[in-house]
């Protein structure tokens, strides 16, 4: 998701990557670190573990395992959280860096750059390895190993306490009752909204205010026609978001807008009023991450029902080299070890979270994990058991417009987004900007 925070439902918040660890920071930070590796060299006393304050989940969670299948795990080395403002992690973990005091366990920082200085400093503990040395890596979701992969240059530098994947919410009421069916191409989606339109109904909501939701439109048209590796080109200077086939995804989306399908306001639609336009059914669509599952759930928020509610991925692009069950993912703000803090006792807590963190976490929070769910647990509506099948089914997942954007090219990215689907901006415009921020890092 983006680089603010959005709320998912009153209290709770879609706890996504932060894109927006500067050079100066990292400077520091490699400064700091210098070329000694790992964390503290004494052996742990406790299962330290450094969380941020609006993430109440993952420690919440720990919590419950420390007392129940980890009991055993957290008697030899006792669970202790310390929370900082998120805003704030970046600094205290260079902080703690410096001084070889890094937690057994930590958020990692909101940038994956920052977690890349950490591990070639050699504070952060190799994971394929010491799961498998384990006996528990295959406890984890092969789509959310692709998605840290993907982030994390090729390594598995994290671990999965949160896996969103995105698609297409809708309303299968409203759809039925206009004779339509899931499309399962971009014409077909186009179709689809041209007769909710002519109906008087809203296809999309979306927030134009913070931008990302339009611009996570532009990326899933990019991934169906160029392949999953269209944005990571534009990362490696392969290719240019001015180049025409670039700026096609970038029309495909603001041609959306001038024909009305967003509504009126775009640009001063929040987060929330665009889920509650989907959720009392004046929009019939809405492309959001599967953090939305809390809102669908929760039968005051959701007025239509959750059990009208289904899940689509983004459709096909004809001729695209993209796979429609290539969806983009995230693993919300990812948890990582400390090298030299990572002995047995550590090992056994890591074992337990592995084999049990997943089933915990959907029973409790309702929330879903790269971890595999070993219990039965009974899912809130059928929309969760689709994304959860879909989780599990899926191999190769995709990441977001802005994720290998820098901090600027972001900002631009998604304060520019409106304009573009509102016609102030044209499409060749927005990407030449978002270019010439990405040029200028």
């Amino acid at each position: 998701m983006s680089p603010r925070l959005p709320r998912a439902g009153r209290a709770r918040r879609a706890r996504l990557p932060l894109i927006t660890a500067g050079t100066a920071s990292l400077a520091l930070l490699a400064t700091a670190c210098g070329g000694s590796g790992g964390g503290s060299s004494a052996a742990p006393k406790e299962f330290s573990y450094l969380s941020v304050t609006e993430n109440t989940t993952v420690k919440t969670a720990l919590g419950t395992l420390s007392k129940g299948p980890c009991k055993s795990a957290n008697d030899a080395l006792p669970l202790k959280v310390e929370t900082v403002p998120q805003a704030s992690l970046d600094q205290k973990l260079q902080l703690l860096a410096g001084q070889n005091a890094l937690p057994v366990q930590f958020a990692a920082g909101n940038a994956p750059a920052l977690t890349q200085q950490l591990a070639k400093s050699g504070k952060v503990a190799d994971l394929e390895k010491e799961l498998k040395d384990l006996g528990v890596y295959l406890q984890l979701e092969p789509a959310a190993v692709s998605t840290i992969k993907a982030l994390y240059g090729g390594k598995l530098r994290v671990l999965p306490y949160e896996y969103n994947i995105e698609g297409i919410f809708y309303n299968k009421k409203l759809f039925q009752e206009n004779g339509l069916t899931v499309p399962g191409t971009w014409a077909e989606l186009e179709s689809a909204s041209a007769k909710l339109e002519a109906k008087g109904i809203q296809p999309f909501s979306a927030s134009g205010q913070q931008g990302w939701p339009l611009t996570r439109l532009i990326s899933g048209y990019l991934y169906r026609s160029l392949g999953p590796y269209a944005l990571q080109d534009v990362a490696d200077g392969k290719a240019k978001l001015t180049d025409p086939e670039y700026v096609k995804a970038a029309e495909e989306i603001a041609a959306l807008g001038k024909k009305g399908y967003f509504g009126k306001g775009v640009g001063s639609i929040d987060y929330d009023t665009a889920m509650n336009q989907f959720l009392t059914g004046k929009a019939a669509m809405f492309y959001m991450g599967s953090w939305a599952l809390a809102n669908i759930a929760d039968g005051e928020q959701n007025k239509v029902g959750a059990e009208n509610v289904g899940f689509m991925p983004f459709p096909a692009v004809s001729g695209g080299k993209g796979a429609i069950d290539q969806y983009p993912s995230n693993v919300g703000l990812g948890i990582t070890l400390g090298a030299r803090s990572f002995d047995a006792r550590t090992g056994d807590w890591v074992s337990c979270i592995a084999k049990n963190y997943g089933s915990t976490a959907l029973k409790e929070h309702g929330s879903i994990s790269g971890f595999k769910v070993n219990t039965e647990v009974k899912d809130a509506n059928p929309v969760t058991t689709q994304v959860r099948d879909t989780i599990s089914t899926s191999q190769q997942n995709v990441l977001w417009f802005e994720a290998l954007f820098s901090t600027k090219a972001t900002t631009v990215s998604q304060t520019n987004a409106a304009s573009l689907v509102a016609g102030s901006m044209s499409p060749k415009q927005f990407m030449q900007t978002v270019q010439d921020a990405l040029t200028a890092q």
